[in-house]
């Protein structure tokens, strides 16, 4: 693949007939975008294009203080859109600990805050929960890939404490989890969770997919369920009840094949969501039919 066709955004898919949400995207993020948010214009046309091939609603996810900002005020402005607002599971590491040389954050370079900021970046998360537009507490949880075991207890007392938010405010959690699955299913446990709980990129196995769906939890699938190398998660969708599975782009990230590699958005929502059909072995449009539920039922919209 030449240069110019790896950073060319993919065609169009053929339109979903029965319209669809993607749960879990990043707008602020797109290639295109700068830094800080994008400038209305450019929100409207990826929704714009999304609704054209029947991708009607995204859920824009915030990771950080001003991302989540950006994120409520993205919702309030726009009908398709709703927000969920949180601090990354990376993200409160970086408040406590410092991160002075920016490790990929977008914020670049920070000084140790100790747990006093840590309190205040969640109380402006708190603030923002309690608005109408924003649907969801998320993406938080547990990331032990990126994060070493300094970070852990950051990570997971900033975990309990968005579990608390969702509950206080009655919105949906969404969830990060990576390369930590006990953990988070141990700390949803001992909280106890939100009537309502996204795993955001579903990552587990076909027997965590089991523990989910007793608890009632929503598994969201995104492009990497088409990777060759993702046949443990092709299982997890397949016994993954039908009523408790949703799509998700994680845009600008995880292109679904063929388009690996390149650009992500919701437009290409379609995609991801054909390939699902056919490990489920349901027609396109009663999957279609379910996920569009599940997705309103998970964030009450």
């Amino acid at each position: 693949m030449s240069k110019s066709t790896k950073d060319a955004p993919p065609p169009l898919p053929e339109p979903l007939r029965v319209p669809v949400a993607d749960s879990h995207t990043h707008l602020d993020m797109l290639p295109q975008l700068p830094l800080g948010g994008a400038p209305t214009g450019t929100v409207t046309e990826a929704l714009a294009k999304a609704a054209s091939v029947g991708v009607t609603t995204v859920v824009q996810v915030g990771c950080d203080v001003n991302g989540s900002r950006w994120a409520a005020e993205t919702a309030a402005a726009h009908e398709a859109v709703h927000a969920t607002v949180a601090l990354h599971p990376n993200e409160a590491p970086r408040i406590v600990l410092g991160d002075p040389g920016g490790g990929g954050s977008r914020q670049g370079a920070r000084e140790a805050g100790g747990d006093a900021a840590l309190d205040a970046a969640l109380a402006e998360i708190d603030a923002l929960a309690a608005l109408p537009h924003v649907r969801g507490v998320g993406e938080t949880g547990l990331d032990h890939f990126r994060t070493g075991p300094d970070g852990m207890a950051a990570q997971q007392r900033s975990f309990r404490a968005h579990i608390e938010i969702a509950k206080r405010h009655g919105k949906a959690l969404v969830i990060h989890d990576r390369e930590a699955h006990d953990d988070v299913l141990r700390i949803l446990r001992e909280e106890g969770a939100p009537e309502s709980v996204v795993f955001h990129c579903y990552s587990g196995d076909a027997e965590m997919a089991k523990v989910c769906a007793e608890a009632g939890y929503f598994m969201s699938f995104a492009g990497n369920v088409t990777f060759k190398n993702a046949q443990p998660l092709r299982d997890a969708l397949a016994v993954a009840p039908p009523e408790l599975v949703l799509v998700e782009t994680d845009a600008p990230f995880l292109t679904p094949v063929p388009y690996r590699g390149r650009p992500n958005a919701p437009y290409l929502i379609p995609v991801t969501l054909r390939a699902m059909a056919e490990v489920k072995g349901m027609a396109e449009d009663a999957l279609a039919t379910a996920v569009a539920a599940n997705t309103a039922r998970a964030f009450g919209y």
